[in-house]
């Protein structure tokens, strides 16, 4: 039976390191070092432990110099130090002690306490992977996949990935995943992918959770089961992970394999969002609009789409222009809708080109330039906006901002129709009792060649623009 380790033989450990560490033993000093670091056999104190960490290191003694750097380096018993963490762990590197040369090439990678340098960090790296550091090949396998100090090579990559990773690595286990995921180095193989993924998660790796939740969700390299999605995706989330808190919230709204709860979906958008999730926070405002899980707030709805459209988010910067147009939540204001729509219409937002079509058209916010008008329309409807195809055919039927062209006028107004704009079939209609039976073919034709050009599943849909 195995005896218990008791506090008084904890001490007595302590005496005795202590005796020999102060007769100047270079290991009892690290030793008593370490157990001041951990609290092991007597009060935890940084400061003891860096004093006889630093008369260890003094001595040669690779492991405690390693140490004595890592004080350094994050400010333990001593102030922070760059240049003496650099110091110390390269003293111990030159000794072959691996973990210091990992250290030493972050310093380098880093730039801290030496001048930065992929190349050295890497040259850093590989003489501590090559004596089976498992963190070394990873970083290693890092740098070759990210082309960090060596010119990119996915093979090379894949190959230090995968020491690591048999090794046991988490993040070499995540990294070799992706590389399947994503067929860098190697044939695309969803099913491997989730494997390294699934050894990863295991280890408790919040991205290697949510990427697993994320193959059952979606049925990539597993059978789709929602229920085991979930179950991944809480795994990281609880680890505030803001993408599964984000794809939580997802499935919660749409109620898709689980049963759909609107409040539950509220409170992990919310945490997602608060973390800085852009979508999370365009969905949160969609809850605040809709009064979904939350009770309606324009106000607030307004103020989550804001957030996420400062980021950059086209939806989230449309839905904001369309609240200060119609005044939801906000005073109307029609100079700050032009700009949001301007945002999103610039990033190819459809919607949000018609929009601003309208403004331009009107004189909303802007002044009035049919020229504009009709460039933006053009932009939405060669998309297949339905609305804006309309819209632009309305101008070449009036010839405001272009030409006057029947044909072209025609040609709108019949995918517009087509896409079931109502008014276009009406106009449509009435364009068709005064066109001559060779300008309707011409149209028609015309109609057959954007249709060539545009497939179906490039159509967009009108149901977020504002009449």
């Amino acid at each position: 039976m195995k005896k218990q380790c008791t506090a008084k033989d904890g001490y007595d450990v302590y005496r005795w390191f202590l005796e020999a560490a102060e007769r100047g033993n270079a290991y009892a000093q690290f030793n008593l070092g370490r157990m001041y670091k951990a609290g092991d056999g007597v009060a935890r104190d940084e400061a003891k432990a860096f004093e006889w960490m630093s008369k260890a290191a003094a001595q040669g003694l690779a492991y405690a110099q390693n140490l004595l750097g890592a004080m350094y380096y994050y400010g333990r018993g001593v102030d922070n130090n760059d240049d003496q963490a650099a110091r110390w762990f390269r003293r111990a590197a030159r000794q072959g002690e691996a973990s210091a040369q990992q250290n030493l090439g972050q310093m380098y990678r880093k730039g801290r306490g030496v001048p930065h340098s992929d190349e050295i960090a890497l040259a850093c790296f590989c003489r501590a992977a090559e004596q089976g550091l498992a963190s070394a090949q990873m970083l290693v396998g890092e740098a070759y996949c990210n082309g960090c100090g060596v010119a990119r090579n996915y093979p090379m990559a894949l190959a230090w990935f995968r020491k690591a990773a048999l090794q046991n690595d988490a993040k070499a286990q995540l990294h070799l995943g992706l590389m399947y995921k994503h067929a860098c180095g190697v044939a695309r193989n969803e099913a491997q992918g989730v494997a390294w993924f699934r050894q990863a998660a295991a280890q408790e790796d919040p991205v290697a959770q949510r990427l697993v939740g994320v193959a059952y969700a979606e049925g990539l390299g597993v059978a789709r089961d929602p229920r085991r999605a979930y179950a991944w995706l809480l795994r990281a989330a609880e680890q505030e992970d803001a993408d599964a808190q984000f794809n939580l919230g997802v499935m919660l709204a749409n109620g898709k394999g689980i049963e759909q709860d609107d409040e539950l979906a509220f409170t992990w958008y919310h945490l997602a969002a608060e973390a800085g999730h852009a979508m999370a926070q365009y969905n949160l405002g969609g809850l605040y609009a809709r009064g979904r899980g939350v009770e309606r707030d324009e106000r607030i709805a307004l103020e989550w789409y804001r957030r996420a459209a400062e980021q950059g988010t086209p939806h989230a910067q449309f839905n904001v222009a369309v609240m200060y147009a119609n005044g939801h939540g906000v005073a109307k204001d029609d100079v700050l809708a032009a700009a949001w729509y301007r945002s999103a219409a610039e990033q190819g937002d459809a919607s949000a080109q018609n929009n601003l079509g309208v403004m331009y058209a009107n004189g909303l916010g802007v002044d009035r330039d049919d020229v504009l008008a009709v460039d933006w329309y053009g932009r939405a409807a060669e998309q297949g906006h339905a609305l804006a195809q309309f819209n632009l055919g309305g101008m070449y039927g009036s010839g405001r901002g272009v030409e006057r062209d029947p044909a072209q006028s025609f040609m709108w107004l019949t995918l517009a129709a087509q896409a079931g704009d109502v008014a276009a079939v009406s106009n449509r209609r009435r364009m068709s009792l005064v066109m001559t039976p060779q300008a309707i073919a011409m149209a028609q034709e015309l109609v057959r060649k954007w249709r060539d050009a545009h497939p179906p599943s490039f159509y967009v849909p009108h149901n977020r623009a504002v009449e």
